[in-house]
């Protein structure tokens, strides 16, 4: 089951085809057709930029708080749960996410906010993928990791001895 890089076998082929599907979507919908556009005469353009801009932002501080773990021949070696790692367990997957909705909602292409169902499914698949890979070589560590972080939305961290449901 498991690779060379600790990865899904096709992750990076197909973030690539989502990539290029998602912006032959936005670009063809919001440019030339408007085929689903129709509520950014309705949204002012200002609305639309602060929510791309909001998006972004967060895009780059999970990217820059995370990428280290990518970059390099060696992975490491231990569990991450620091920075943004802290928070959700793919911090660089959400951020892929978010800069997809941000383009999404600067031109409120209904087209492309649809196609991003099947891109999160996809990036939820191959996330699962990674996560029996990580569980099965860091064991009880990544399990303690796993059940007091979330997947994909951040939560606030429960206290010791806190048994409400999270």
């Amino acid at each position: 089951m498991e690779d060379r890089k600790g990865e899904h076998p096709f992750g990076d082929l197909g973030q690539l085809v989502c990539a290029a599907a998602f912006l032959a979507v936005w670009a063809s919908d919001s440019f030339v057709f408007h085929w689903s556009t129709f509520l950014a005469s309705v949204v002012p353009n200002a609305v639309r930029m602060t929510l791309l801009g909001a998006t972004l932002v967060l895009t780059a501080i999970l990217l820059s708080g995370s990428h280290h773990v990518v970059i390099g021949e060696q992975r490491p070696d231990y569990v991450i749960n620091t920075g943004p790692f802290r928070y959700v367990r793919h911090p660089l997957y959400l951020a892929a996410l978010l800069a997809y909705l941000g383009t999404a909602l600067s031109s409120l292409s209904l087209l492309s906010l649809a196609l991003l169902v099947p891109i999160f499914l996809f990036y939820d698949y191959i996330a699962g993928y990674e996560e029996q890979l990580l569980e099965m070589r860091f064991g009880d560590s990544y399990r303690t990791y796993a059940a007091r972080t979330r997947k994909w939305l951040p939560m606030p961290r429960r206290k010791c001895g806190d048994s409400t449901p999270g």
